[in-house]
């Protein structure tokens, strides 16, 4: 435990250096509410931001857990540090877990930084109830980085890795909700985006920051979960 602690540390501090994630991871989503808060639209006569925030905090899950996590595993892979994790007492599952937590501790800053934005300087109403939006955000958070690991298993390299990542991420935060509220989408976008995973982890925080997320939404995002997880195990190559 204390080895997967040291790494979970290192890693969150290489991301903390990295301009692009603390960009957008905290500095994106930020400024997306300030310019997106005041423009009421059909989203919300007010401009109120609790259209936007849910969105707001998957899109910085999805960005750290389908675009950044994905490359770094493969880089790391290329690399051959998980094969020289081999001879030292430390597992190669470490990595993964160190990874995970690093990228969870840093979604979890970009959505602070949002949610007090919002609350102070934009009128956004908190949960009620914080344990509903708090298990829908550990649970979408787990969604994304199963999705992570299953691109990481199947890219043959870090690039290769980092360029599916950026192919699954966008279509998933512009069709899903994440970046444009779903009141504002289209409905044949919205019928397209109902497809994709991130959707449910959407609907879910939505939900959940008024009320309870649907079971059909946590359900579907446990099956993600599992899914991708066991054919991340089979098909993940250590070295």
């Amino acid at each position: 435990m204390r080895g997967v602690g040291q790494l979970s540390l290192s890693e969150l501090r290489l991301l903390t250096r990295d301009p692009a994630t603390l960009f957008f991871m905290v500095a994106f989503p930020l400024l997306l509410l300030v310019i997106n808060s005041g423009n009421g639209g059909k989203s919300g006569e007010d401009g109120r931001a609790e259209a936007l925030v849910p969105g707001y905090i998957v899109m910085i899950l999805a960005i750290g857990g389908i675009a950044a996590l994905p490359e770094v595993l493969a880089v790391y892979r290329e690399r051959k540090v998980l094969r020289r994790l081999k001879a030292t007492p430390i597992s190669p599952l470490a990595v993964l877990v160190g990874q995970m937590a690093a990228q969870l501790a840093m979604a979890l800053a970009g959505a602070a930084v949002i949610v007090g934005v919002g609350a102070l300087g934009f009128g956004l109403d908190l949960p009620a109830n914080p344990a509903w939006p708090v298990a829908a955000f550990l649970m979408c958070a787990l969604m994304v980085y199963s999705v992570g690991f299953l691109i990481a298993a199947v890219a043959p390299d870090g690039r290769a890795a980092g360029l599916l990542g950026l192919m699954a991420l966008f279509p998933m935060i512009f069709l899903c909700g994440a970046v444009i509220p779903r009141e504002d989408l289209h409905p044949n976008v919205l019928r397209i985006g109902r497809h994709l995973p991130l959707a449910h982890g959407v609907d879910a925080l939505h939900d959940s920051w008024s009320g309870t997320p649907s079971a059909a939404s946590l359900l579907i995002m446990a099956a993600v979960i599992v899914g991708c997880t066991a054919t991340a195990a089979v098909l993940f190559r250590w070295e």
